[in-house]
This record gives structure tokens, C-alpha cells and sequence, in this order.
């Protein structure tokens, strides 16, 4: 009778978590308040773990199933930045009562069992998750990733073998020997995780030839393009179309097949790996092009470049103004915004649509783009500074004046342009 009203109350829990967590939150939102959002996440959660807790079952669970109806919301993103600040304390608290739980004497006393118990744990793991991506229709080239990212033990059997303990189903040494094997097969990921990424590299690069080259074996390139989605696909094709040896490097494995079956050179691999640039030809290089979708990626990659390989020519993709001021500080003079130069050649024909001359139009496209990269460079030191935008507005009219002034000049040529016409 007690277990049905548990099961009864758990399942209660979780179709009223369901239906009514969302018009809650909708009315919080309303209020526009934000702490109410992290008053009320924390409330669900410590309300969830006394509940569990009241069943008689683990507070643990209850956090947990907390977090699972938080994550059907549409409000997930806000409370995630919401509680992240206790998150991490949280989860260091977490594993700090973990490890003083462990007792490492039974390494000594038991070694054979406890490294035969993690080899067989993570084996066992990566077999079902092999076979369930698989099932499931997920590709070959990401099953192995899928399977050894989540082949160790997870964090929810701390919890399930304390209860356990409590509940007095496993002796004190069965407990340590299990809580040793979960943490252990936790440091076989990053390890398991590299053997991956060099046997996809295999599958998808070809074999090895050299060792000093393990992932890439490309006879000096001059160009190293990195990343190549629609940007630099782009950049790929032009230098290709006019014969030049480039080495391309991306480390998105659905993307490198699909290039590959195009018949693009491409190579799986993570550029901000020293030794990976090194093997793709970075040394006999003459140009590095990197046009990375994240802008910290870019940054890294540029400061690798200029510490390990300062002969080359550095060109880079910017998002937009700000990313390009970064560049600039970092000395990259060579690079280009993805929407400014489309964003230019649309207006120009704005302005011929307009009225204005095909040549007038063409030449104040060339003013703009020349008065509007010396604003930018001008405007590198307070690019961050809140205090300097009335400078920036400031550069704004000067431009503007600038432009107005060259414009004008170039009014008084036209009529010599029309003749000639």
C-alpha cells in the first residue's frame, strides 16, 4: 500500500510539474523581475527534494526530476542563467563529499578487481551506446563520440549507492570498491576521447604515414584554411580554382564527409591543437585563413599562430565590428566583416535604384568602405569603454562630413566621366 501511494504521489508530481510549472513561470515573466525567476527555480527544486524526501526516497531524485520539468519549459534558458551562480558551488560541494567518501586504500588491496570492474563498466557502456546510436539512426563517423563521451560511470551513482548504503543493501567495502570504480572510469573519458578523435582522423584522413604527422599528411601547403562551412567554402574554391596547394582543417565530422564525397580535400581535426597545425604544414605555410564561427576560437588560433608559427600571413573571418576590433588588437590587419562588404554592394545598387550615376555610386561605395576601416582603426582603444561613445558618435559625424565633402568632389568629375561615356 505504501509503495503504490509513493508511485502514486511520484507520478502526480510529475503531470503536475508538467502542467502547471508553465503558467507559473508565464506569470513570473510577467512581473519582469528577475530574481523572482531564481527565488522560484530554487524554491521547485528544494520543493522537490523534501517531497521525494517525505516519500521516503532520495532528495536527489527530486532535484533531479526538477530539472527535467524545468528543461520542458520554455523559460529553460532563463533559468539556467538564473541558477548558474550556485551551480558551480553546488557541484563542488557535491564532489567534494564524494571524495571524502572514497577510500583509496582498496586500490592496494584490490587493484585487480577495480581496474577488471572500470574496463569492464566503460566496455559495457560504450557497447549499448554503440549499439542504441546506431538503432537510432545517428551517423557512423559521431557513434564513437556518442559512445565514449558518455562511457564512464555517471554522477547520479554516487547518490544511488549512498542510498543504497543507508538503506544497508551494500557493505562498507562493496560501497568503496563501487565508488572507486565510478571515479576512475571518470578519468578514462578525456583519455578514451582522444583515442576517438585520432581514429576518426584515421578513418576520414587516411592512414598514418609518418608519426611525426599522425592526423594530417599534406606536402607543403601554401594556404591553411580552417573551417569550412559556407564562409569558407567559399575562400576554398577560389583558391583552388586557381591551382593553389591549401590543406583545409574542420573539425565538424559530418561536414568533412560530406566534403569528401565532393571530392574536397578536407581534414578532421581541432586547429587549436599546436601539433595538429604543425602536421597539416604550418611550418612551410605561407598563409593561415580562419574562419571559425566562434570568435574565441578565431582569437585562440591567431594567438597560436603568432606564438608557434610568426611567418605566417594571418587572415581571418570577423562577425561583425566588435570581433574585428579585437583583430586589430591582436595584429591581424587582414581580415574581412561577413556582412559589411555584401551589405556595401547591396546599398551601391540602392543608390543607382535612386537615381545616382553607376560610376558616382561605385566611387562612394570605395569612399565609404576607405573613411569607414580608419574609423575603425581609430576607434580600437575605446572599442569596450562606455564612457568614450560620445567620441564614437563624434567619428560617426566626422565620417559622415568626410564622406559629404569627397562626395562632392567627386560631383564636379562626372560630368568629364559622362563625356567619356
Amino acid at each position: 500500500m505504501k509503495i503504490g501511494m509513493k508511485v502514486l504521489a511520484f507520478v502526480g508530481m510529475l503531470i503536475g510539474g508538467r502542467y502547471l510549472l508553465r503558467p507559473v513561470f508565464r506569470f513570473i515573466a510577467a512581473s519582469g523581475v528577475r530574481e523572482v525567476f531564481t527565488a522560484a527555480t530554487l524554491l521547485l527544486v528544494l520543493g522537490s527534494a523534501l517531497f521525494m524526501d517525505a516519500l521516503g526516497l532520495s532528495m536527489a531524485l527530486g532535484t533531479f526530476i526538477a530539472g527535467v520539468l524545468l528543461a520542458e519549459s520554455e523559460y529553460r534558458h532563463e533559468l539556467e542563467t538564473a541558477i548558474d551562480p550556485f551551480k558551480g558551488l553546488l557541484l563542488g560541494l557535491f564532489f567534494i563529499s564524494v571524495g571524502m567518501s572514497l577510500n583509496l586504500g582498496v586500490l592496494y588491496t584490490h587493484l585487480l578487481w577495480v581496474v577488471i570492474s572500470v574496463v569492464v563498466l566503460v566496455a559495457v557502456k560504450i557497447l549499448v551506446l554503440y549499439l542504441l546510436a546506431r538503432l537510432y539512426g545517428v551517423r557512423s563517423s559521431e557513434r564513437m563520440q556518442f559512445a565514449g563521451v558518455l562511457s564512464q560511470g555517471g554522477e547520479f551513482a554516487f547518490v544511488l549507492f549512498s542510498t543504497a548504503s543507508s538503506q544497508r543493501l551494500f557493505q562498507g567495502d562493496q560501497m568503496a570498491l563501487l565508488l572507486v570504480t565510478v571515479t576512475l572510469s571518470m578519468m578514462t573519458t578525456p583519455l578514451l576521447m582522444k583515442l576517438v578523435d585520432k581514429w576518426l582522423s584515421r578513418q576520414f584522413n587516411g592512414p598514418e604515414e609518418e608519426d611525426e604527422k599522425p592526423w594530417v599528411n599534406d606536402d607543403k601547403p601554401q594556404v591553411i584554411v580552417v573551417g569550412f562551412g559556407r564562409f569558407g567554402q567559399v575562400i576554398g574554391r577560389l583558391l583552388m580554382a586557381n591551382k593553389m596547394r591549401i590543406t583545409v582543417l574542420e573539425r565538424d565530422i559530418s561536414a568533412v564527409n560530406l566534403m569528401r564525397k565532393y571530392g574536397y580535400k578536407v581534414y578532421y581535426g581541432d586547429a587549436t591543437q599546436v601539433d595538429l597545425l604543425r602536421s597539416a604544414g604550418a611550418e612551410a605555410a605561407e598563409s593561415i585563413v580562419i574562419t571559425c564561427n566562434e570568435p574565441e576560437d578565431t582569437m585562440k588560433l591567431v594567438e597560436i599562430c603568432q606564438q608557434h608559427f610568426p611567418h605566417l600571413h594571418i587572415l581571418a573571418r570577423a562577425r561583425g565590428r566588435v570581433e574585428a576590433h579585437e583583430l586589430l588588437q591582436a595584429g591581424v590587419t587582414q581580415f574581412s566583416r561577413e556582412t559589411f562588404s555584401s551589405a556595401l554592394e547591396l546599398g551601391r545598387k540602392t543608390l543607382v535604384t535612386l537615381g545616382m550615376h553607376p560610376h558616382q555610386a561605385q566611387r562612394a561605395q570605395l569612399h565609404f568602405r576607405r573613411l569607414d576601416m580608419r574609423m575603425l582603426r581609430e576607434l580600437i582603444p575605446m572599442h569596450a569603454d562606455t564612457v568614450q561613445i560620445s567620441r564614437a558618435r563624434e567619428a560617426r559625424r566626422e565620417l559622415e562630413e568626410i564622406f559629404q565633402r569627397e562626395m562632392q568632389q567627386e560631383r564636379r568629375q562626372l560630368d568629364g566621366w559622362d563625356e567619356f561615356e
